[in-house]
C-alpha cells in the first residue's frame, strides 16, 4: 500500500491520566523514559506504533494518525490543492522523525511523516 499509516497518537491536557486510561483499557505497555514523558506504546510486533502524550499549555486534546509520504511539502501542497490546510509546516525532530500536520476540508488534523 503506498503511503501507509505508520503512527498514531493521543494527546491530552492531562498526559498522565490519558496514559493511565489507555494503558489500563487496552493493556498497553508504555515507555515514558524520555524528557517529555511521551508514552510510546509497545506494539509487540502487531498493529501500528503509537504514543500518548501531553498537549501544550491550554491546548485541547486530540487523536491523530500519521501517514508516511516521500516528501512532506509535496503532500502538504497536494492537500491544499484538494481543500485542506497546512496546520504545521515540515519540522525535523532530530534522530526521530521529520513531520508535518494538515487539516482536511472538514477540519480533521492528519499527520505526515517523511520516509527516511
Amino acid at each position: 500500500m503506498p503511503n501507509p499509516v505508520v503512527h498514531f497518537e493521543v494527546v491530552s491536557p492531562d498526559r498522565e491520566a490519558a496514559q493511565k486510561f489507555y494503558s489500563e483499557l487496552f493493556d498497553w505497555k508504555l515507555d515514558t523514559n524520555n524528557p517529555d514523558k511521551y508514552g510510546m506504546v509497545d506494539d509487540e510486533g502487531h498493529g501500528i506504533a503509537g504514543g500518548i502524550g501531553g498537549t501544550p499549555e491550554g491546548a485541547p486534546g486530540h487523536a491523530t494518525f500519521y501517514v508516511q509520504v516521500k516528501n512532506l511539502q509535496e503532500a502538504l501542497d497536494k492537500a491544499e490543492s484538494l481543500g485542506g490546510k497546512t496546520v504545521m509546516p515540515p519540522m525535523d525532530i532530530p534522530d526521530m522523525v521529520k513531520m508535518a500536520l494538515f487539516s482536511d476540508p472538514d477540519g480533521n488534523v492528519i499527520g505526515l511523516v517523511e520516509e527516511r
